[in-house]
């Protein structure tokens, strides 16, 4: 059953075909320029003008009358009134906001889903980072963004899987095994020196301490100098325990990998290889200086692009090749790329080798992941892997916590960079967002244990003959939600969750400084605890798809 901000825009759209001969292509519902001017208004009149070729003012006037005659609203909207160049402007009976939080409370935790016009499979791959050293926070907000958009994508109606690559292939896990294999040596007193490109952070010890357990001193005598075999056994088994380390930090923040491929099956196993012969033979890759490069111009690219070099050795993009292919033949929907702010120049050759694959590239999404400065009274700290210098993820949680993390992460658009403030970001105050947020879901429950404790329920009351503004704020918020659940799926934008959450809170704390609930007369209270019911429930709700605790006591 539609919700009753939908059954409103429905109305409005059959009194504008009605008007002006022809449906318009949406209807937009708004805040009305000042709160005496109505509960709620609209501009399609003027959106309509154009194409009808009609005064929009005109136009206002007769979709105004047609709206109050339309059996759907009869008894919802109080009033209509056309104001300025044609905006229409719409008073709502009480019945219409008593209407919004029963199709609140009677779709329960599943209000505002299903959003999706067209609901296909979705995977989103995120985080991805090579098995060399600890998440830090820069990849924390690409698993907040990732994991957040995979859970308003799944509520909003798709199939969505999420998945974790590993670059496991190549020099920087050479570079890793050697790293490693040095720290082995070195708990043995050995003369063993990280390379200088190496990894020097601590956690590279950690690594070599487990293998020490794990393969005793039986390599002390093969590291110093090191053997190929050795640094192989090194790179891999360090990798696959840096990789172990990684997904359980993961599953600490919340997310979960339904699919973790790896990049190393895909060379050995002859894929990349494959997938390069097929590019080839189709005309997408030519020979040039020994060298063979992908005919990536012919797809909007700025230049061709280098698959294998002379020396035989294959670029990070020839993997690509492979491994997006067979992501787009497993999947046969959209494939979201969630990538660092370095990557930026990548999305076009990634698109274009999707279509010389014979795929649609408008299936594949990337979202570009801006950098994190955490500042700590105005001072930022700064990140190298290699280096061991890094603010990681685990120092982050522990710090501020997951709660305060994940929220935080996703507060602004991920094309945006992001100052987060630790100081704010510890407080247990109001002027914390994310306290803000979670404390008005407690005052909710609070509010429903009262009336429990009391033993009252919600009746069958019809509404009061009148709402006070802050009852009206609030359900007006209410109605909102399913629409920002919508844009939120459709704009890949969890950051218009976390702004709703905020203005919702802000409505409720309003509302309960200024609002009797269990102590009022049976009318407005019968009212006002469907409505608290319903805000807890719409609370929780976002929160949850933003990987966010709703406590009920605080």
């Amino acid at each position: 059953m539609p919700d009753h901000l939908t059954v409103l825009r429905d109305a409005l759209a059959r009194a504008v075909t009605a008007v002006c001969g022809q449906p318009p292509a949406a209807v937009e519902i708004v805040p009305p320029a000042r709160p005496e001017h109505g509960d709620l208004a609209t501009p399609v009149a003027m959106s309509m003008a154009k194409a009808a070729k009609r005064n929009p003012r005109e136009i206002a006037d007769g979709v105004a009358a047609a709206l109050l005659a339309d059996p759907a609203t009869a008894g919802l909207v109080a009033g209509v009134e056309v104001a300025g160049p044609g905006f229409i402007n719409l008073r709502m009976a009480p019945a219409w906001f008593a209407a919004v939080v029963d199709d609140a409370l009677a779709a329960g935790p599943r209000y505002g889903a299903g959003g999706t016009a067209a609901p296909e499979p979705v995977l989103v791959e995120f985080v991805s980072v090579n098995p060399t050293g600890p998440l830090h926070v820069g990849h924390a907000r690409q698993a907040a963004l990732g994991d957040s958009v995979s859970r308003i994508l799944a509520f909003a109606g798709d199939d969505v899987s999420r998945e974790y690559y590993v670059n496991d292939y190549g020099r920087q896990m050479e570079l890793f095994g050697e790293s490693v294999a040095a720290r082995y040596g070195q708990l043995y007193g050995l003369p063993t020196e990280v390379p200088e490109d190496g990894y020097q952070g601590d956690y590279v010890s950690d690594v070599a301490r487990v293998m020490q357990v794990e393969v005793g001193d039986g390599h002390r005598e093969r590291v110093s100098p090191p053997d190929d075999e050795t640094l192989a056994l090194f790179a891999r088994r360090g990798g696959e325990l840096m990789l172990d380390a990684i997904l359980a930090e993961l599953e600490v923040f919340r997310v979960h990998f339904d699919v973790v491929s790896h990049e190393t099956p895909l060379h050995d196993d002859g894929v990349v290889a494959a997938r390069l012969d097929e590019l080839v033979a189709a005309g997408h890759a030519y020979e040039q200086d020994g060298a063979l490069w992908f005919r990536s111009s012919a797809f909007g690219d700025e230049k061709d692009r280098v698959l294998r070099r002379a020396n035989g050795a294959t670029t990070y993009l020839a993997a690509d090749v492979a491994y997006h292919l067979d992501k787009a033949r497993r999947m046969g929907g959209r494939m979201i790329d969630v990538l660092g702010a370095d990557h930026h120049g990548y999305i076009g050759r990634l698109k274009a080798l999707v279509e010389a694959g014979g795929f649609d590239p408008d299936h594949l999404e990337v979202l570009i992941v801006q950098l994190v400065s955490l500042l700590e009274q105005g001072e930022a700290r700064k990140m190298s892997k290699r280096a061991g210098t890094l603010v990681t993820m685990a120092d982050l949680v522990r710090d501020i916590g997951v709660d305060a993390a994940r929220f935080f992460l996703v507060e602004r658009s991920s094309d945006t960079t992001l100052d987060l403030d630790l100081g704010l970001a510890r407080e247990k105050s109001q002027e914390n967002p994310v306290y803000y947020v979670q404390y008005a879901h407690a005052r909710c429950c609070s509010i429903l244990r009262k009336a429990a404790d009391e033993g009252v329920e919600r009746g069958d009351s019809p509404p009061p003959e009148a709402l006070g503004d802050d009852e009206r704020a609030l359900i007006q918020r209410l109605a909102d939600w399913p629409g920002v659940v919508t844009e939120a799926a459709a704009r890949r934008a969890p950051h218009r969750v976390v702004a709703y959450l905020k203005d919702l809170a802000r409505d409720f704390h309003g509302f309960y400084h200024r609002s009797q609930v269990v102590d009022a007369a049976p009318a407005e209270r019968d009212l006002r605890l469907g409505l608290v019911e319903a805000t807890r429930g719409v609370i929780a709700c976002g929160l949850d798809l933003v990987a966010v605790e709703a406590p009920e006591r605080m």
